[in-house]
């Protein structure tokens, strides 16, 4: 029965739509440490405290990501690509995080905003790909 066709399980399925979800999460959480960035510039105690929750949730997020493209590559078959962006959005908020715990505003706030335009590009790749095992 060589005619026959093997349909995508629902697990294999699963994979890129987590990777979506993940680099929307990651989106989210890098908008969220904008806004709270001008809080902070504000002086603003409480936009302290909300950019250093936002870091964290976003370093989470960055995580997830790797993850998420570690398992949709290897046993979900997908393409190494998205490792490899997600591992270099893990470095650039590693270097975000000793950046802004040595107060080199100078550094840190032109590397948050080249992270954000790389997120909302890599948001915008991830969307415009059809789901699902190639």
């Amino acid at each position: 029965m060589s005619g026959q066709t093997v349909a995508a399980t629902p697990r294999a399925a699963a994979f890129p739509k987590a990777v979506r979800a993940a680099v929307a999460l990651q989106a989210l959480a890098l908008f969220f440490q904008t806004a709270t960035a001008g809080a902070l510039i504000a002086s603003s105690s409480r936009g302290a405290l909300l950019h250093d929750v936002g870091s964290r949730v976003m370093y989470g997020a960055t995580m997830l990501y790797v993850l998420a493209a570690i398992v949709a590559w290897r046993p979900g078959g997908g393409s190494p690509r998205p490792v490899l962006y997600a591992t270099g959005f893990l470095v650039l908020a590693s270097a975000q995080v000793v950046l802004g715990v040595a107060h080199l505003p100078a550094f840190h706030v032109p590397l948050g905003v080249a992270m954000v335009a790389l997120g909302v590009l890599d948001l915008a790749r991830v969307l415009t790909r059809p789901t699902g095992p190639r």
